[in-house]
């Protein structure tokens, strides 16, 4: 935020620190239950609270225990394991077919562009039980559900939006006459595609693609609905786990979610920053 003017009246600079003020305690409202945890998963003990000995910071207090549970307990490994195995597959559909679908609505002579938008992101809008709920329908009529297909299918269908919507905004500064140019040259279409067209909407579909993996990784209600017992997902091992046996494992388990969430986070901040630079809208 850039500092205020020497010639601000009052009113603004009450604003400037008052709106300083609302954005700390909103940060605060959301990253705290995140700081909780973090420690938590480093008890000692079995418990889901601070000991006296964590408060005390005694070293006693502290231990790995949770996080060797996870990396030697077979049922979180397979359920890491399924995770990796649906999440990769679902984010590269998403991406294919989000891309492609944002550069065709790109188009000025598609009919209907709003009205196809609206339906494509609409994903993103619906409520996911009922989404998971209609394809339980869907793919129980068509012998989908329960198979690692149809998990991986609803998987691309719930971040397909994401890969729209990040790749039209980066479409929105792109030179159409680049295209046009290398037409003019002799270049067919797809030649332009990759040779012209990607290179500088990378970043766009980078972005994209981060936010279908994260969509997938992180998504339970639909795999609860569609997957069987051999698909159980992370989250999915962490619902049972807070359901039938309370295990402070989850914590630890979550606490490496958020440390993959930030690295993701960051990347996405590095590539918004170079799709900018792409675009001149910032300088180099």
């Amino acid at each position: 935020m850039s500092a205020l003017p020497a010639y601000a009246s009052t009113g603004q600079r009450a604003w400037h620190y008052s709106f300083r003020i609302i954005c700390g305690l909103i940060f605060f409202f959301l990253i705290f239950p995140i700081l909780v945890i973090l420690p938590l998963s480093f008890n000692a003990q079995n418990f889901f609270t601070f000991t006296p000995q964590m408060l005390a910071l005694d070293p006693a207090g502290y231990s790995l225990k949770h996080y060797e549970d996870f990396f030697t307990n077979p049922d979180w490994q397979q359920a890491l394991r399924n995770s990796f195995a649906i999440a990769p597959v679902a984010t590269l559909l998403a991406t294919s077919f989000g891309t492609l679908a944002a550069i065709g609505l790109s188009q000025s002579h598609v009919p209907y562009r709003s009205a196809i938008m609206a339906i494509l992101i609409s994903p993103m809008i619906v409520p996911l039980i009922i989404s998971a709920a209609g394809m339980y329908f869907f793919y129980s009529r068509i012998g989908l559900q329960g198979t690692y297909v149809g998990v991986v299918l609803a998987h691309a269908a719930l971040g397909t939006p994401f890969v729209i919507i990040t790749v039209t905004a980066t479409l929105v500064g792109f030179d159409r006459s680049l295209v046009r140019a290398a037409a003019s040259l002799g270049a067919n279409p797809v030649t332009t595609f990759f040779k012209v067209q990607m290179p500088l909407i990378i970043p766009g579909v980078v972005s994209g693609a981060l936010f279908a993996f994260i969509t997938s990784f992180d998504e339970v209600v639909v795999v609860l609905f569609l997957g069987s017992a051999g698909q159980k997902t992370l989250p999915w091992q962490m619902f049972t786990g807070l359901r039938e046996q309370i295990s402070p494992t989850i914590l630890a388990v979550a606490s490496l979610m958020v440390a993959i969430s930030i690295i993701l986070l960051t990347v996405l901040e590095l590539l918004r920053r170079r799709s900018e630079r792409l675009r001149g809208l910032t300088p180099s």
